[in-house]
């Protein structure tokens, strides 16, 4: 199929992109890697009047370190590049951890890091990992500038918390606290498939080895990015002994989360991936906390 006709503009500044922004609003759809987006405007999903090119902007493609620690980068990096940068491997280990794992590299040469978050799949990788880190995105309009945590960015299935005149053009990770261990895992048919079930993990340990907080955060079971909190409190002052981490698990599994069952996976097979998987990041997560991080 072929979408129904639009306008396009290519802005050469931001400063361009955001008077577009402003002046076409709801009828407008940015255009950052087109993994996603031009597919469903191919199949008429996505009916946009404008489409506004933001790939001549080339301000908005950086990894640059952020002065407290962490790693700033720019919504047009392609994902590639952050999954090649050494800065990243180095500042957001979880976040290098998780790149192979989405879509296949030819898909990753092409998307890029904002697009995917801004984009809000809930069967997506990103978010996950950018609420389990959490990450502050930093959104532009004409009015200026504002920033938002990872954990209010994702209202609902596709759904974020900006506004039509807004584009979200950086996201800071913030460094990992010392004995900080992180871990993902998810489960699909074929590699570079949507996961069935996927669960990132980030767990710090105080000088006792008991956990000081914890953060299990899933994707493809909701509308979003879901937090188990309730698992996570579980497991807040206690040892993480396999006993306490196969509860937290269970917890994850039958309270936690409400996951949709479809042609592709039951309800009962997405709560029992979500145990084991979450059994398998906690105990990594946790050992490599114990390890220094």
């Amino acid at each position: 199929m072929k979408p129904p006709p639009f306008k396009y503009y290519a802005p050469a500044s931001l400063e361009e992109a955001l008077v577009q922004m402003a002046e076409y609003g709801y009828d407008a759809k940015a255009l950052a890697g087109g993994q996603s987006l031009i597919p469903t405007m191919n199949f008429r999903l996505a009916q946009p009047e404008v489409l506004i090119d933001l790939n001549n902007i080339p301000e908005l493609a950086y990894i640059r370190p952020d002065p407290e620690g962490g790693v700033s980068i720019g919504a047009m990096t392609r994902q590639r590049q952050v999954e090649r940068s050494s800065l990243v491997a180095e500042r957001a280990p979880l976040v290098h951890q998780t790149m192979p794992y989405i879509a296949h590299p030819q898909i990753r040469n092409r998307g890029t890091f904002g697009g995917s978050l801004a984009h809000a799949d809930p069967a997506a990788e990103l978010p996950a990992v950018a609420t389990a880190l959490q990450a502050r995105f930093r959104v532009e309009s004409e009015n200026g500038e504002r920033w938002i945590p990872a954990h209010e960015f994702f209202v609902s299935l596709f759904e974020t918390a900006l506004q039509p005149e807004e584009l979200l053009v950086e996201v800071v990770l913030p460094s990992l606290p010392a004995r900080t261990g992180y871990a993902f895992r998810e489960v699909s048919r074929r590699h570079g498939d949507y996961a069935l079930v996927g669960v990132t993990a980030v767990i710090t340990l105080d000088r006792n080895n008991l956990c000081q907080e914890a953060r299990l955060v899933y994707f493809s079971v909701g509308d979003g990015p879901v937090e188990a909190s309730q698992a996570a409190a579980l497991l807040a002052g206690q040892a993480l002994t396999p006993e306490a981490i196969q509860a937290a698990a269970e917890t994850a599994a039958t309270t936690d989360i409400d996951p949709p069952g479809d042609i592709h996976a039951s309800v009962n097979y997405r709560r029992h991936l979500a145990k084991v998987l979450a059994r398998q990041v906690l105990t990594e997560a946790g050992s490599r906390a114990k390890n220094g991080g």
